[in-house]
């Protein structure tokens, strides 16, 4: 016989009402006698039953998020973080890497409560999305809903600022440059923005392609462009798994960092840390950006309005040995 909160209230000497506002983290219900019912119900075997809940609340706590690319490792911790941060308000999460229309036709099986997507190429209006919802992606005029922005750009252009204070020269970006992906167009195009700031002219040996965002997409990259003599004094990486491959590349070849090349990394990550070499990195933190977007939409369930759909964050340059060195 399956254990009720009958069972869970007698045992713990409190009301049915009582057990039944602690299983569901309610603030009416003191911590201490939050833990004391939820040891109870663990011990007896307690399960939810989730579908009375639904039709009792009208609510089922699932989360759907859309995730276009499952190919790097930074976006999946971030999807890790998300899936943490809403268990612990009392949501499930589901996850989907199918294009959005496809995604939103299971999701409606599922009865999702709110929806985050991460932004890709899909070029589908979410504004005919009529649950709450967030975006992670790119600012727009055109985008009106709730939306949240890391702004790729300005981290960029921070790096670059880093390197002219040190007397830099020629910077380098490398990425890839034919990539449909908003976010590294962001990349390229803060990349372009801010050297055109500090008057220095683009040319082609301002880049350094690379065919995808692997670890040995940036090996390779950085093999050609040693290989054709073109390497210059500083290096911006457009990712972590970039940063790997150029950093092996560069050992294995006793090129020195920073002695003789500089690099920063996007991707405010600690496993930049880690490497062989200790990389600087810029970008948002994967603890602010998720704060943000699960606060963002779990704002549209109270009463309240949001304030603002937009919100752009701010970048943070972390200086690590990679980009010590001056150039005299």
């Amino acid at each position: 016989m399956s254990v009720t909160i009958k069972d869970i209230a007698i045992k713990a000497g409190v009301s049915y009402s009582t057990v039944s506002k602690a299983l569901n983290n309610s603030p009416l219900v003191k911590q201490g006698t939050k833990d004391k019912i939820t040891r109870i119900a663990n011990e007896l075997g307690y399960q939810p039953n989730y579908a009375a809940q639904r039709l009792v609340n009208k609510k089922t706590n699932m989360i759907g998020l859309i995730w276009p690319t499952i190919e790097r490792s930074v976006p999946a911790q971030l999807v890790m973080l998300i899936r943490e941060a809403l268990e612990q308000k009392g949501f499930s999460m589901i996850l989907s890497v199918d294009p959005i229309e496809t995604a939103l036709e299971m999701f409606k099986r599922f009865q999702i409560d709110g929806l985050i997507i991460f932004e890709g190429s899909d070029r589908y209006d979410l504004s005919q999305i009529n649950i709450p919802l967030v975006a992670y992606g790119i600012n727009r005029p055109h985008k009106h809903y709730p939306l949240v922005d890391a702004n790729h750009r300005a981290a960029i252009g921070k790096a670059i600022d880093h390197f002219v204070r040190l007397g830099h020269r020629h910077i380098q970006f490398v990425g890839q440059l034919d990539s449909k992906d908003p976010f590294q167009l962001e990349k390229q195009n803060g990349f372009t923005q801010a050297l055109a700031e500090h008057n220095f002219k683009y040319t082609q040996n301002n880049v350094i392609g690379t065919t995808g965002l692997d670890w040995f997409d940036g090996y390779q990259a950085i093999q050609k462009c040693i290989e054709s003599h073109r390497l210059g004094s500083a290096l911006i990486s457009a990712s972590y798994e970039l940063s790997q491959g150029i950093v092996r590349y560069l050992a294995e070849h006793s090129i020195q960092v920073p002695d003789q090349v500089s690099i920063i990394s996007y991707d405010n990550i600690m496993q930049m840390s880690h490497i062989e070499i200790p990389l600087s990195a810029v970008g948002v933190t994967l603890p602010e950006l998720t704060h943000v977007i699960v606060s963002k939409l779990l704002q549209q369930f109270g009463e309240q309005p949001l304030q603002t759909m937009l919100t752009k964050l701010t970048p943070e340059l972390v200086i690590r040995q990679s980009s010590l060195k001056s150039v005299q």
